[in-house]
């Protein structure tokens, strides 16, 4: 879909700029409760009818790249099996970092923004609060942060994030 005024590149386009600073937000946030966690973390669960930690990992990863098929018009799902935890942390980066550069580019977007926004970004950003409750249930809890302090720049979705200004 083109973007809203049509004399807004969509490189400009603020609603796509705060797509990318929401994925940017995914990142920070998903990277902070992913990271330090051991690869034996992939298997921890609640309990029954819970997904593992590893699972929801990779569900999180085909979120992103079904978001990237659905702004790049491909529109395809893919149901991944949980890796290795560090194997999962790289895919979850790398599917932010290849959605995030087709938002960047001046491709044409193949579907709504507040749709990405509502669907795919909105359910993976869920899926990162129940990876830190399952952090704290494993005995590995995420400091908590002041989130507004949070230095977060749309396009820094990659796992080297700026460290917390203000944490608890």
């Amino acid at each position: 879909m083109p973007s809203a005024d049509p004399s807004t590149s969509p490189v400009s386009d603020p609603a796509r700029h705060l797509l990318r600073h929401a994925l940017a937000t995914l990142a920070y946030r998903g990277g902070k409760a992913l990271r330090g966690a051991p690869d034996s973390f992939s298997a921890f669960t609640c309990g029954g009818g819970c997904r593992s930690a590893g699972e929801i990992l990779a569900h999180i990863g085909d979120l992103l790249d079904w978001g990237l098929s659905m702004a790049d018009g491909r529109r395809q799902w893919h149901d991944s099996k949980p890796q290795s935890w560090s194997d999962d942390v790289n895919r979850f980066h790398a599917a932010l970092a290849a959605f995030d550069s087709y938002l960047a580019s001046d491709k044409p977007l193949q579907a709504p923004i507040e749709k990405l926004f509502q669907g795919p970004l909105a359910d993976a950003l869920t899926h990162v609060g129940q990876i830190a409750v399952l952090r704290r249930l494993a005995g590995s809890p995420v400091k908590a942060e002041n989130y507004f302090a949070a230095d977060i720049s749309a396009g820094r979705v990659g796992p080297d994030q700026v460290a917390p200004k203000r944490e608890f």
